[in-house]
């Protein structure tokens, strides 16, 4: 049966104690599918192919990320913008956070001076913070 016999004969003591044992196993599960599908949903953003780096340093928090396709296009957090626009978004980004931290992601065919330029743009509005985004080399 479910209760337990008190010392005073044959009256049961309802259950008192809750088992979490399989409560945490199902947070476990739920954690571990979380983490796999929050991979799954990164990794799907824009298609860039990263250049390769046989290094690099630690990843840093991105409040404002500038991806440049091979196909000239120009991306603001995952949005298509003009250079205006760009320029307006950075100018709106570093007013609301002086610690501003900037990623630059650009497929390998995107020529040099485009980065350059969008670093530019950048320190023109007071950014001091960037990061250039590769892939490592297995």
């Amino acid at each position: 049966m479910a209760g337990t016999m008190s010392s005073g004969g044959g009256r049961r003591a309802p259950i008192s104690g809750i088992n979490v044992t399989p409560m945490v196993d199902v947070m476990l599960v739920l954690l571990v599918i979380m983490m796999v599908s929050a991979q799954y949903i990164v990794s799907q953003s824009l298609k860039v192919e990263l250049p390769k780096a046989a290094s690099s340093t630690d990843s840093v928090s991105s409040v404002a990320a500038v991806t440049l396709t091979k196909d000239g296009k120009t991306y603001y957090n995952q949005k298509p913008v003009s250079e205006g626009e760009l320029v307006d978004h950075l100018r709106g980004a570093i007013a609301g956070n002086k610690d501003l931290n900037l990623i630059v992601t650009a497929d390998k065919e995107v020529q040099h001076g485009n980065v350059v330029h969008v670093i530019d743009l950048a320190k023109l509005e007071g950014i001091v913070k960037f990061a250039i985004n590769v892939e490592i080399a297995n």
